[in-house]
């Protein structure tokens, strides 16, 4: 009797299916990415690392909405991004237009596969930390669009990778060091999708659409490299001088504004006009 309570009270052990399925759609899109830019299919490689990212979008709203969230779609997650959002990009990024630039070339794409790494890797650390508002650094997605985009653009040009090399492994390494720096990222999370919206807004969303389907590459390199740029801009502008750990550093030692911070200045201020009054 006690053998079959205990079989009956114990936790069933398994894997949630669907959230799980789309993390490895993402991961078969970026290992696609990488054995494409292998055989010189550029364009489908930088497409494959965009499906990735939608797939990476769709997994953690999907489990969320079904109360799926655990430990191993998380890690799971991470290793897939890993692939998708570091290792391809990386390699693309090498085999269109780094692999004729000798140690240069190999070497602007580890530091990108490595600071995407790092970026992950500190990202597993702060979750519930973090001001969810912004993200510190650049996230790894956006900076695999960055290279993807480039290159997906350079091949719609019939544009020769290799007469681009330093210019791409410049633009690789910066991607990679904005990755692991403090740089202060919109991450649009506090956008209320629930929330109603004017019948034009409607129509702006419908003219976006109509243009990302006539010009896809060049818009989404446009998109990509204002967002990249835009974490310097948002940082400098959020605080009174700029130091050296605004930059590059521990996040500890950053003085950023964060929402914890600004919500206990906030009960500090109302507790003492309490007092006065």
């Amino acid at each position: 009797m006690s053998d079959k309570s205990n079989n009956n009270t114990s936790p069933t052990r398994g894997i949630y299916l669907l959230p799980n399925l789309l993390t490895t759609a993402g991961l078969f899109s970026g290992f696609f990415a990488v054995v494409s830019s292998m055989n010189g299919h550029f364009a489908n490689a930088a497409i494959a690392i965009f499906v990735a990212m939608i797939f990476d979008g769709l997994d953690g709203r999907v489990a969320r909405m079904t109360n799926t969230q655990s430990e191993f779609g998380a890690e799971y997650d991470s290793m897939a991004d890993m692939v998708s959002f570091g290792i391809a990009p990386g390699l693309v990024a090498y085999n269109w237009a780094l692999s004729g630039m000798g140690k240069f070339g190999w070497l602007a794409a580890f530091v990108f596969v490595a600071a995407a790494a790092l970026r992950l890797a500190r990202f597993n650390t702060q979750v519930g930390v973090a001001d969810k508002r912004y993200f510190q650094g650049l996230a790894s997605p956006a900076a695999a669009g960055v290279i993807a985009s480039l290159v997906w653009v350079g091949t719609e040009y019939e544009l020769n990778g290799q007469d681009f090399g330093l210019v791409l492994g410049v633009i690789t390494i910066v991607s990679g060091l904005l990755m692991v720096s403090n740089f202060r990222y919109n991450s649009f999370k506090d956008v209320d999708w629930k929330g109603k919206v004017n019948f034009i807004v409607v129509l702006l969303i419908v003219l976006v659409f109509v243009i990302v389907a006539a010009s896809p590459a060049e818009l989404l390199s446009v998109i990509f490299v204002l967002y990249a740029s835009s974490g310097p801009f948002t940082t400098i502008r959020s605080v009174k001088k700029l130091k050296l750990e605004h930059v590059v550093g521990d996040d500890n030692d950053s003085d950023f504004p964060s929402e914890k911070k600004q919500n206990e200045t906030d009960t500090d201020v109302t507790g003492q006009e309490e007092n006065k009054t």
